[in-house]
């Protein structure tokens, strides 16, 4: 036969056979990773937890229910899971809902949608706008389930393998009971019973088809559709799912016709006001009290509910057009009871009863006035009001006016500012300034001559703890808002263990200052504060009404009041004992209401001798040993001072020795002024000893 030398029959039988090569190796190919995935596909759902082990996967990050000291839910932070439905018990509403807008092929496809692929890829090449994800009710289950929100090849690959494989592994009705219990709603609700009880406030079983077109379309962008974020987005979402329903044959004209909008009820977007100053303040101290746990919990804390809204009501009754207000009020064991950080925590989350620091006025007296008492002065004592200049510095009292001699008690009830600075300055600003650090107080402390006016700046909490261990009668108080931690289904795992007692000062100097502080209630600046019953407390006021302050305590509970604008400008006839004080009444007639009566132990019990102060500190055990530092810190012999070095010794001051025991650092006198004293001068014009 003669060969065919043409040379298109010759070019098109090379065509034709590296066609039909290409067809064989691609089919080839094909085959070959149609029995890789199927490899991968069977093994992976041989590694498929069980159902019952899926149901019992929490996805999402830890959930944490925070309660109230009645176990009342102040709000739920992090996942909400709801009650698991099982596949009967979702509404049939939902379930087409969720079918017809995620994966209308749902119920022929084998994990993937062949039409939905192509049709994404399609897309993607000409530019287009999809309208409809390609990603399966399955593949999202796995997602939720298993994986991340990367955007990786490698993730998709993986994704369509374990989509593939639950289908493999579990029937129809399983997949969509899974998906429609663990998906992710908005708002920290997973599944459809918890996203039904936080938007509509009822159980996932009473899902009605307006609800269901809501929540159906909450998926493709929770936080942009959630109804606590915009109602009215979420219904717009919600008009679209209805007509993919409607177009899908799930539901009729008539039937879309008749959904009202309108009369859809949303649920009251709860535990973000008031009681979130307190949760923001108290949580964080969950890292110090627990070890590592992810899994979900219960914190039961010290808030009361019902003071915590006397709380809101006395703040916002009373606090200033355009100032802000905070209130803190402890128990006699430091658990807070109330908390409020501002007028509005939607508007504004800074809380100032924990954060802010400003100047507390004339309520710091409470610390000149502990040190004086300490130091042996009593509330009875004689002082004289009148113009006092102290390095320079001249404090003048309101009004401008001076009372002359009157007694320390009427000084502190009136709030002399002259004699604050004497006392001040009779016993020393580092002693003061001490008594502070002291009682809590935890921000700096000036020792300037008019540090007695208070001038350094505070924190209401800080103020509060120092007021309520005045009512502890000296005894030292830790505020706390968290008494105890659970998981969900009742094992402890932290309990607040029992108040250790310590005391900060004497009795008869508690008593002593408390005597004060019930003076300055019932005859002095804090009037306004009075309840019926007996009460003891202190105003402060800054210069200009930038600031006013009300601290007090009666009956076992001590509140601090303070109101002021954030901007520190001044506010028109802002005084403490206006404003807070009447908010601190109203709030404690509450807070008071079912406790005894009590009355204060105000008797001065004084030892039988008096020591004087410098004395006292020689005849001390050397180990108790203790000084004040220039900017008022208790410094710790066995510490020194923060620089590493001992305090300087002066004449007559006693030296800490590398043992603890306090010397003698020379002669308190020359040895002329000892020979004088003693009759041993000897000099020109010498004379006997008297």
């Amino acid at each position: 036969m003669a060969r065919n030398d043409n040379p298109q029959v010759a070019q098109k039988s090379r065509f034709r056979r590296l066609v039909r090569k290409t067809f064989v190796w691609g089919l080839s190919l094909a085959l070959l990773a149609v029995m890789v995935i199927a490899v991968a596909v069977g093994l992976t759902a041989r590694s498929l937890p069980s159902f019952e082990k899926l149901k019992n996967t929490q996805v999402g990050e830890q959930m944490v229910v925070v309660r109230a000291r009645d176990g009342t839910e102040l709000v739920s932070l992090g996942p909400s899971y709801g009650k698991w439905l099982d596949y009967k018990d979702i509404p049939q509403v939902m379930r087409q809902a969720m079918v017809s807008v995620e994966d209308r092929r749902f119920r022929s496809h084998m994990g993937i949608d062949p039409i939905g692929v192509a049709r994404a890829v399609y897309v993607g090449i000409t530019g287009g706008r999809l309208k409809q994800g390609a990603s399966t009710i399955s593949q999202q289950l796995a997602r939720t389930i298993f994986l991340n929100n990367s955007r990786t090849m490698t993730r998709k690959v993986r994704e369509a393998i374990l989509a593939m494989a639950l289908e493999w592994k579990f029937s129809k009705d399983e997949i969509l009971e899974l998906y429609l219990n663990k998906v992710y709603f908005g708002g920290g609700a997973y599944g459809v019973d918890s996203a039904s009880r936080k938007f509509f406030g009822h159980p996932g079983t009473e899902i009605t088809l307006p609800e269901a077109a809501i929540i159906a379309g909450l998926v493709k962008a929770p936080s942009r559709f959630s109804p606590t974020a915009d109602a009215k987005a979420a219904v717009e979402r919600a008009r679209v799912v209805l007509s993919v329903l409607q177009a899908n044959g799930t539901i009729d004209a008539s039937e879309a016709d008749a959904v009202d909008f309108s009369k859809v009820k949303f649920a009251p977007e709860g535990g973000q006001n008031s009681v979130r100053y307190f949760t923001d303040w108290a949580l964080p101290q969950l890292d110090m009290l627990l070890s590592d746990n992810d899994q979900p919990i219960e914190v039961w804390t010290t808030l009361d509910v019902k003071l915590q809204n006397a709380a809101m009501s006395a703040i916002h009754s009373s606090v200033p057009k355009g100032a802000q207000g905070a209130l803190v009020s402890l128990d006699r064991d430091g658990a807070v009871l109330a908390m409020i950080g501002g007028t509005d925590y939607i508007t504004s989350n800074y809380n100032r009863a924990t954060l802010a620091v400003r100047q507390p006025g004339s309520a710091w007296k409470l610390f000149v006035y502990l040190a004086a008492l300490e130091a042996g002065i009593t509330p009875n004592d004689r002082v004289v009001d009148e113009p006092v200049s102290i390095e320079g510095w001249s404090p003048h009292n309101s009004g401008g006016t001076y009372a002359g001699e009157i007694d320390v008690r009427t000084a502190f009830a009136y709030s002399k500012n002259t004699i604050a600075a004497k006392l001040g300055n009779q016993v020393g600003f580092g002693m003061v300034a001490g008594m502070a650090r002291r009682f809590g107080i935890t921000t700096p402390v000036n020792t300037m001559p008019s540090m007695v006016l208070g001038t350094s700046d505070v924190r209401l909490i800080d103020m509060t703890r120092a007021f309520a261990a005045v009512s502890a009668k000296g005894s030292a108080i830790e505020p706390y808002g968290i008494s105890k931690v659970t998981t969900t289904d009742g094992r402890v795992l932290y309990s607040r263990p029992a108040y250790r007692q310590q005391m900060l000062v004497a009795p008869y100097v508690a008593a002593g200052i408390t005597d004060l502080l019930q003076t300055a209630v019932a005859t002095g600046t804090g009037r306004a504060a009075q309840i019926g019953r007996p009460v003891a407390g202190k105003t402060g006021t800054t210069s200009s009404n930038k600031d006013g302050w009300f601290v007090g305590f009666s009956s076992g509970i001590t509140t601090g009041v303070w109101m002021g604008r954030d901007d520190a400008r001044p506010v028109p006839g802002l005084q403490g004992g206006a404003a807070p004080a009447r908010a601190f009444a109203a709030f404690m007639k509450v807070a008071v209401a079912n406790r005894p009566v009590e009355k204060f132990d105000t008797e001065l019990q004084l030892p039988s001798w008096q020591i004087e102060p410098d004395d006292e500190t020689l005849l001390t055990d050397p180990e108790n040993y203790s000084f004040v530092d220039d900017q008022g810190n208790l410094i710790d012999p066995q510490q020194g001072r923060p620089d590493g070095q001992m305090p300087d010794g002066g004449p007559g001051d006693p030296v800490v020795q590398s043992d603890g025991r306090l010397e003698p650092a020379g002669p308190a006198a020359n040895d002329e002024f000892l020979d004088k004293a003693t009759g041993k001068d000897t000099g020109p014009g010498a004379g006997p000893a008297p």
